[in-house]
């Protein structure tokens, strides 16, 4: 499969980007074909400029996006490796939402302002791996996974509505042992020995 990698975490010592690397290693032993992105060391810029968000508004993808745009397009799965901080995605990596899943690439505009149509028919999977620094119970049971409802119902329901999203949670992150360490990367590397 063609293998999409988001990575977005600031510092390249941290938990995000050692699963991520444990993510890329089973996906390359198993066979598969991948182009890895880290968003902050490519130095991708999140805040939409005015001029594009009045060309996404007339269903015109931004330029300075096409790179991404056309890996996206050809991606059968999609990685993402991203902490949650205040039960929400990094803006580096809403901001690759907004600017690279745009009209013309995830989707097309509907002339009557109806329901979006989705354009990522190839994507056949997406898999989330994000850490937290709460309890499981708060972010299930008091905030009910505020994020994995955004990726499966408003960004991949909309625009890849075939793919299905496998989501990996790791919590309390903030006070690891190098037990619970390594059983997270042996969780990444059998989920992604599953594909």
């Amino acid at each position: 499969m063609k293998c999409l990698i988001i990575i977005s975490h600031p510092r390249s010592d941290s938990l995000n980007v050692s699963l991520a690397d444990a993510a890329a290693t089973a996906l390359r032993a198993a066979g598969h074909d991948l182009t890895i992105r880290n968003l902050y060391e490519q130095g991708f810029e999140p805040a939409l400029a005015a001029s594009e968000q009045l060309g996404i508004r007339d269903g015109i993808a931004p330029a300075s996006t096409s790179l991404e745009a056309a890996e996206l397009q050809a991606a059968e799965l999609l990685v993402l490796v991203f902490p949650t901080w205040w039960f929400g995605m990094p803006a580096i990596l809403k901001g690759w939402f907004d600017r690279v899943w745009a009209p013309g690439v995830a989707y097309d505009l509907a002339k009557d302002s109806g329901a979006l149509r989705a354009r990522l028919h190839g994507l056949k999977r997406a898999i989330a791996i994000t850490t937290l620094g709460s309890p499981w119970w708060v972010d299930r049971l008091v905030l009910r996974q505020p994020v994995r409802w955004t990726l499966k119902r408003a960004i991949l329901g909309v625009c890849a509505p075939r793919a299905k999203l496998d989501f990996l949670s790791f919590y309390k992150c903030d006070s690891l042992t190098p037990t619970q360490y390594e059983a997270m990367k042996q969780r990444v590397t059998a989920a992604m020995r599953r594909i």
